[in-house]
């Protein structure tokens, strides 16, 4: 159970943080490297979408219910308690709580609505070439999807697991 555990924490967050920093990505341009919060803020009454998939991510990083990194969370906390780990479940608790503060900071910059935080170095055009969208979107839809179905992904990972012994 805990390899299948450790796997599925590590396909949800490989993907959480793809989708993540290809917003970032889309968003950067060469004289803006938006390497601050205040860089973020109102960017939802500009580029909603955008704001939305970065809401996701945030989300699935926080281990919010409905994400990949949710149900990855929780499996490694399940494999934890079933292995008596009781320092690994109380540190991932910890961790987890500590970061949803952080991860909390930036989507209300995302949604806030004042003028000074309404992201002025974010352009309204989208950056980057179409395979970069069409990517940050399949991410998208496939943490909330797995979030929501996981047993695909659980199946894969267990199937490999046992070809490999």
């Amino acid at each position: 159970m805990a390899g299948r555990a450790v796997a599925f924490y590590l396909v949800a967050y490989f993907a959480t943080m793809l989708g993540a920093f290809g917003v970032v990505t889309m968003l950067s341009s060469p004289g803006n490297d938006l390497g601050d919060l205040a860089s973020y803020g109102g960017l939802f009454w500009r580029r909603p979408v955008i704001a939305g998939v970065l809401t996701v991510m945030m989300l699935s990083l926080a281990g919010i219910p409905l994400t990949a990194g949710f149900v990855g969370k929780f499996y490694v906390v399940a494999a934890g308690a079933s292995a008596l780990l009781w320092l690994l479940v109380f540190s991932l608790v910890i961790t987890g709580a500590i970061g949803l503060f952080y991860y909390l900071r930036v989507i209300v910059a995302l949604y806030s609505h004042t003028k000074e935080l309404v992201a002025p170095g974010i352009p309204m055009e989208p950056r980057g070439a179409w395979s970069l969208t069409w990517t940050v979107g399949v991410l998208t839809a496939a943490i909330v999807a797995i979030g929501c179905y996981p047993s695909p992904v659980l199946r894969l990972i267990q199937n490999m697991i046992t070809r490999s012994q």
